[in-house]
């Protein structure tokens, strides 16, 4: 054999003694191939270094193998921790992305991106920007001309689209409630940015868990914030100065609440003793915050993987000519991880 030669799938069949499609079906992972068959062609496949072309198969099938991925703010840890949990899914059921990172969270150029890949051919399409403002209102206009399938992340469920999102007012629910269990009553909030879906849901939460225990939800019982630290520290100094009685604050990620800790640290109060902290996003560095910060945990790997899993189902029904059913939409629920920045009652006991 010639160095560098490619080795073909019409190779590897002759010295396995089966036929191109049964190294074909083995190849694609496909169930109706005989135990002893399968193994004697993985066996010649490894010994041949055989690598399928996903070029060839691509013609072949007529479809690209490919999923395209909208993104926004990577260097955030939310949608990077988003595009982990899609790329990871995505390699496993065998598909390449095509990625297009838009230059603001609210940007509008969305029929652009729709045709960048389009002209690619790929087979579906994951939008997972964060809704903020009205960077959603393309959907009623472009979507009913899309020749592939889209699903869409972090956003409020719609009739007639699919979705994977998080249970943000859930989220701020729970926060809030285990606050109230440890005999905490005058508690704050501090949000991120209402113009995102999220930040307004995680905030309703906040407010059902104080209404649900009849206390007053009052204007200067919350400040907005923009997600960054800093930002966090400057709400909770306004917190102070609006609510000097307040006694425990929910705060809507976890970046924020490192401000809002530096602040407290700096004004002497004492965590959780005199006043309780609960985060929001659950991300590794909190277990590690001074003191380690009580968090709603949002597994948004999860939500990525879960939305690559939902559109390759619906890919492989169109491709098998099956009925792909109506859009859905999905609400994961986060979980409460209850560290020593809330959890006053325990330290007394």
């Amino acid at each position: 054999m010639v160095r560098g030669e490619r080795i073909t799938i019409k190779q590897v069949a002759s010295a396995a003694g089966v036929s191109t499609q049964t190294v074909s079906r083995v190849v694609n992972l496909r169930p109706d191939v005989a135990p002893e068959t399968r193994q004697r062609v993985m066996e010649v496949i490894e010994r041949l270094d055989y690598h399928p072309s996903a070029l060839a198969r691509s013609l072949i099938q007529k479809r690209s193998y490919t999923l395209g991925v909208v993104t926004a703010g990577l260097r955030f840890i939310g949608p990077s921790r988003t595009l982990s949990g899609i790329a990871e899914k995505a390699e496993e059921l065998g598909f390449a992305l095509l990625l297009s990172e838009l230059p603001e969270f609210n940007a509008q150029n969305c029929e652009l991106v729709l045709r960048f890949f389009l002209a690619r051919h790929v087979d579906g399409i994951l939008w997972a920007v964060p809704e903020v403002r009205d960077n959603r209102d393309w959907v009623h206009d472009l979507l009913p001309t899309l020749p592939v399938p889209i699903i869409f992340l972090t956003m409020e469920p719609r009739d007639g689209l699919s979705s994977v999102s998080i249970d943000n007012q859930y989220g701020g629910f729970i926060a809030t409630q285990h606050l109230l269990s440890q005999g905490y009553r005058r508690i704050c909030h501090i949000s991120g940015p209402l113009d995102w879906w999220e930040a307004r849901q995680r905030k309703l939460g906040w407010e059902k868990a104080l209404e649900l225990h009849k206390l007053p939800v009052l204007e200067e019982q919350s400040v907005e914030g923009t997600w960054s630290s800093s930002s966090g520290e400057r709400a909770m100094r306004k917190l102070l100065q609006q609510c000097p009685d307040l006694d425990a604050v929910f705060v809507a990620n976890d970046q924020m609440a490192l401000g809002a800790l530096q602040d407290c640290h700096r004004e002497r109060l004492a965590i959780p003793d005199h006043l309780g902290v609960v985060g929001f996003d659950g991300i590794s560095e909190s277990a590690y915050y001074s003191p380690p910060l009580s968090t709603v945990d949002q597994d948004q790997a999860e939500m990525g993987a879960c939305a690559v899993t939902e559109l390759v189902q619906f890919i492989e029904k169109t491709y098998q000519k099956e009925e792909p059913g109506e859009p859905s939409s999905i609400v994961m629920k986060p979980r409460l991880i209850i560290r020593e920045s809330s959890s006053r009652l325990e330290r007394v006991n």
